[in-house]
């Protein structure tokens, strides 16, 4: 007997009904092993192998065909209250042209409800005129509400004169303050971002977090690594995200990092990991060319980028957190940043050795051999994001202009850290790209420089495996593996029969967590806050 793919969730789970997948099942167990058949009962995965035993000859089968069943995928880097409330706002990446954008913010405008206008992925390099509006060409198109354009890089934005009136106070004696253009970078960014996320109401943030939650698992995203601690007093973002991960519906799980380099911040609320970006970031981005670099920018030889802390200060906060058994996660995107978390970690695990820290350097975007030798020798994993290859708001050709040809060619050597045994897993950093593992399939495989490339499997393990592992989840996660939760992706194709070339052609089909179709959030805000508050839950 066959039955549709899309199973109701709550009837499924009323009745408890067993499933037998059959066609290619890619299980991304330590073998990498593509089993004919997969038997879910109650949630949990009961049987993988190629005979299906007597036992289960009369029990429903989902026939592939030529679809393939593989594990949910996992974001480990991902700003998630943020990426929530610019997804209720206007995205403008795929614009061409800076009149482009002021059209699609006219005709955004009558239908946007929030008391500040929202925009984001805004980038120089990507349009035709080859620069960011300005205030006064934002002041044209909306000179009377509130209008915050975030640049794609997530570390710069554009405020209108009614904006910048609100925040002036309060960020005028700020590095990165551009009244002139209304660009704020560098700490004016973070602070206009705390004002702008302080602002929202608690039922409004939970409503847009529940939405990029369902956003997310039309993707086949089942987990999401979210750093938070911007903008909310006493880091309320990070308790309500807290309260969200233990609440949340459907099977999706949700791990919080606070982006805090105090380590009670995480302690008191019972989380066991901490890092991010905002307080973690060790340096910034080559969007603004202010990613710390150990030699100078190309275009400007006094330019070394902006490196954030000390060494002392970031081994300090390393060897506090360590000692406290928490996971420290840091973002570092030059080299010299790259350089600074390593030398951190392994003064840190010198310092108080611990056999599974699973520590790790977000982004990681121009390593050091000496730095990739640290991860390598003290188990030090790089959650990376795939999308900056070859990525349209930072195009190859801007960064040949700032690095030069030999730097920008060792941009996110995946083949290279794959190949001295560091473990890579996947994020979107959204929202500065657009969280879809089939582009982060896609870019592995087809990295610009071409032997720094991973194959198909590889690639879908640093997808699913590495990013349930990254958060201690891979026990029931991660695998398609006997005794594992049943959190399982339906592809409109075997990605392992497929050219490299070809990947984009792919298409995620169904979510299926804890053996159920994935099915929209529905709590009420007041609901999901509470149910979080008591629950004893993993978050």
């Amino acid at each position: 007997m066959c039955i549709p793919f899309n199973l109701d969730h709550d009837f499924k789970r009323w009745v408890a009904i067993m499933n037998v997948y059959e066609g290619s099942i890619l299980t991304v167990d330590h073998a990498d092993t593509v089993a004919r058949y997969l038997v879910e009962d109650a949630g949990r995965i009961v049987f993988i192998g190629d005979d299906l035993p007597k036992q289960y000859e009369n029990t429903q089968v989902v026939h592939l065909g030529d679809k393939a069943l593989c594990p949910a995928f996992v974001d480990t880097h991902e700003h998630l209250a943020s990426f929530a409330t610019f997804n209720a706002g206007l995205n403008v990446m795929d614009a061409r042209s800076n009149e482009e954008i002021k059209q699609l913010i006219s005709d955004f405008l009558p239908r946007c409800k929030m008391k500040t206008v929202i925009a984001f992925g805004a980038s120089p390099y990507s349009v035709s005129e080859g620069r960011l509006l300005n205030r006064e060409e934002l002041d044209a198109v909306c000179p009377d509400r509130p209008f915050f354009m975030v640049k794609y890089d997530g570390h710069a934005c554009i405020v209108n004169t009614a904006l910048l009136n609100k925040v002036k106070e309060k960020v005028s004696v700020l590095r990165g303050y551009h009244p002139d253009t209304g660009e704020m970078n560098q700490e004016a960014f973070f602070a206009v971002s705390d004002y702008i996320t302080s602002s929202l109401s608690i039922p409004e943030l939970v409503r847009n977090i529940q939405e990029a939650i369902d956003y997310l698992a039309s993707r086949g995203i089942g987990m999401v690594h979210s750093v938070s601690g911007v903008g909310f007093a006493g880091d309320l973002d990070i308790s309500l995200e807290s309260w969200l991960s233990k609440s949340v519906q459907q099977g999706f799980s949700i791990r919080v990092f606070p982006q805090s380099m105090d380590i009670e911040t995480a302690l008191k609320r019972g989380l066991p990991r901490i890092g991010g970006c905002f307080k973690c970031a060790l340096d910034v981005c080559f969007g603004s060319s202010d990613a710390a670099l150990n030699a100078p920018y190309c275009n400007d030889p006094t330019n070394y980028g902006v490196l954030y802390y000390s060494d002392e200060t970031v081994i300090d906060f390393c060897k506090r957190a360590n000692r406290a058994g928490l996971q420290i996660e840091m973002h570092a995107i030059g080299d010299a940043a790259f350089d600074q978390a390593a030398r951190a970690l392994k003064a840190a695990l010198d310092d108080y050795p611990r056999d599974d820290h699973r520590h790790g350097i977000i982004h990681a975007c121009l390593p050091t051999e000496k730095g990739l030798n640290i991860c390598s020798e003290y188990g030090i994993h790089l959650p990376i994001q795939t999308s900056f290859i070859d990525w349209p708001q930072e195009p190859d050709d801007y960064l040949n202009s700032i690095l030069g040809s030999e730097r920008a060619v060792m941009l996110n050597p995946l083949r290279t850290m794959w190949d001295k045994g560091i473990a890579l897993s996947a994020g979107s950093d959204a929202p500065c790209t657009d969280p879809n593992p089939i582009v982060w399939l896609y870019k592995a495989c087809n990295h610009s420089t071409p032997e720094e490339s991973l194959t198909i499997r590889e690639a879908l393990r640093m997808c699913t495996y590495n990013g349930a592992w990254a958060s201690f989840d891979n026990v029931e996660r991660g695998s398609l593996e006997v005794g594992k939760l049943a959190d399982m992706c339906v592809l409109s194709k075997n990605p392992y029969t497929m050219n490299a070339k070809d990947l984009m052609q792919l298409n995620v089909e169904d979510l299926i967590l804890s053996g159920a179709s994935y099915q929209k959030q529905k709590q009420s805000w007041i609901t999901a806050i509470a149910r979080g508050v008591l629950s004893r839950a993993k978050g």
